[in-house]
């Protein structure tokens, strides 16, 4: 830019030149100027600090077999009580920290790295999700327990139950009847969840083993991790007939019982193209969408004039669904979570659908 300036000026006055190419005047004056001496400041060693000779001798008595292990405020006390007195106790910090021998001793315990989880489904059954939330019961803490195993990419509700204490064994019982039913084979499932006491259970991880699940898990403090799960949870917690408190442990049976019926079969998600999770869970998305865009294009040929933008079409379903997407899949900074659903067809195959139990 500084040439091309410096070119114009021989035809035209400087600030018709700066002007025209959009240049400050100030810059190209300060790029004529001659370059300084790249300078450093230096400092006067004050008068009462110590000499070099000095600074070691105190070093070295501070690392003495008689004050290696004592902090300066000990070595300090110490010498003052015995009529010697070499530097204050910063001064001795001081020192110590030009050597970067100021730090704690104690070998103390540091928490491992957890990887971010980034996870991906494109079909029914790649990925679920479990946790495990507490209904209030009938006086203070007193609580039933809500496990329940959801698919990721189609939000289906694959398997839960209501106990009355939390255990690894229960998990192990509805994760296994929840693989059989779905018919999971080896190497097709990843169950993800948080660190809770029955997700990271022995039995847990052996029965996973055995079945041929991969698992993952949430980093500590992050409930976005399982974003899934926290949501279903939500949902349920927020509907109008959540009581405050179940009367017993069959009021939240019967009350789970009618709510997951609900969730998988009536509940239509507004991020799922306004499908129910069983629609896509047993592939009926694709019909369902061609019925609904078959509709909308008779009501367009009916009413043209209310389409400003002509022939409407049915919300698509996401192909594709993410626990934490990949960093460099996000634009700006704003993560893309997809997600998909599908819908049972009858009344008859929600009798292969899981039924609620108690720890035994």
């Amino acid at each position: 830019m500084i040439a091309a300036v410096e070119e114009l000026v021989e035809v035209v006055p400087l600030a018709k030149a700066c002007e025209a190419l959009g240049f400050a005047r100030s810059s190209w004056y300060r790029s004529r100027q001659p370059a300084k001496e790249d300078t450093q400041r230096t400092y006067a060693t004050p008068a009462r600090a110590l000499k070099a000779e000095e600074r070691a001798a105190v070093h070295d008595l501070l690392n003495s077999d008689r004050f290696q292990d004592e902090p300066p405020r000990e070595v300090y006390a110490t010498l003052l009580d015995e009529g010697v007195f070499h530097c204050s106790i910063s001064t001795m910090y001081r020192i110590l920290h030009e050597h970067n021998e100021v730090r704690e001793r104690r070998d103390q315990r540091r928490h491992p790295a957890y990887s971010r989880p980034e996870l991906l489904a494109t079909a029914p059954n790649q990925l679920w999700s479990w946790d495990i939330t507490k209904m209030k019961g009938p006086s203070t803490w007193l609580y039933y327990y809500l496990y329940v195993i959801l698919d990721v990419f189609s939000r289906y509700v694959v398997g839960w139950l209501v106990t009355e204490q939390e255990s690894g064994a229960v998990a192990e019982q509805l994760i296994a009847e929840s693989c059989y039913k779905q018919e999971i084979d080896p190497g097709q499932l990843t169950l993800h969840s948080d660190r809770g006491s029955a997700m990271k259970a022995k039995t847990v991880a052996q029965l996973l083993s055995d079945l041929g699940v991969a698992k993952t898990h949430s980093r500590p403090y992050t409930s976005s991790d399982n974003p899934y799960s926290e949501a279903h949870f939500k949902t349920m917690k927020y509907r109008p007939d959540y009581p405050a408190r179940f009367g017993s442990l069959v009021d939240a049976l019967g009350w789970a019982r009618e709510f997951f019926y609900w969730y998988n079969n009536l509940h239509h998600h507004t991020g799922l193209g306004l499908m129910t999770p069983t629609v896509v869970h047993h592939g009926l998305a694709e019909e369902v969408t061609r019925r609904r865009a078959a509709t909308l294009l008779a009501a367009y040929e009916q009413h043209p004039e209310r389409f400003v933008r002509g022939v409407p079409t049915p919300p698509r379903l996401p192909e594709k669904v993410w626990i934490n997407p990949p960093l460099a899949s996000m634009g700006d900074g704003a993560a893309v979570v997809v997600e998909a659903v599908d819908m049972w067809a009858s009344a008859e195959q929600l009798s292969t659908y899981p039924q609620p139990r108690t720890a035994s």
